[in-house]
């Protein structure tokens, strides 16, 4: 039988150290702590950018679908992972979402810059963690704008075999804020 290896295709990325936000609780502090089967939690990886479906969508995440023991995983798309200025300016960002989840859910994050298309990065992504869940957010143009300019999300929907996607609507399409 003929061995066939498979090409993998290298990426640029950083990993972002994200300041040190769970304090240690102690064993018997009164806070109740999930059992069985949800205390292993899971990796939800959520696509950031700087728009605000991207981080509508983060919002509808922590609400609807975090739990206590799962780790987020931010996952943010540039062009050049060695350009300082975008380097730190998304380094900004996903510090400042990092707090946000563990003050509305307590949960844990990790945050990676990854470099390249958007799509392709994101599909990377999802097959390395293999996550519970995919959550991105849209900009809501409609069918035939999607089509002819492409979109992102519709190419993670369609390119992502390692989890499911989770793509949320445009603040547009109902709720002002979730959180």
């Amino acid at each position: 039988m003929e061995r066939v290896e498979e090409e993998v295709e290298e990426y640029g990325w950083k990993e972002v150290v994200l300041p040190n936000l769970i304090p240690v609780i102690p064993e018997h502090s009164g806070l109740d702590r999930e059992t069985g089967e949800r205390r292993r939690g899971r990796d939800i990886l959520i696509s950031i950018d700087h728009g605000p479906n991207s981080k509508h969508a983060f919002d509808w995440a922590l609400i609807h679908l975090c739990r206590l023991a799962d780790t987020l995983h931010l996952v943010h798309a540039v062009s050049s992972v060695n350009n300082p200025l975008i380097y730190e300016t998304s380094q900004t960002l996903l510090e400042k979402l990092a707090v946000e989840a563990f003050q509305v859910a307590m949960v844990k994050t990790v945050a990676r810059i990854v470099e390249g298309d958007v799509g392709k990065a994101i599909c990377r992504e999802a097959e390395r963690l293999k996550p519970a869940a995919v959550v991105m957010g849209t900009r809501g143009r409609g069918i035939f704008q999607s089509v002819l300019q492409g979109s992102v999300s519709e190419y993670v929907f369609h390119n992502c075999k390692s989890a499911p996607v989770i793509i949320v609507p445009s603040k547009d399409a109902g709720e002002e804020s979730v959180i």
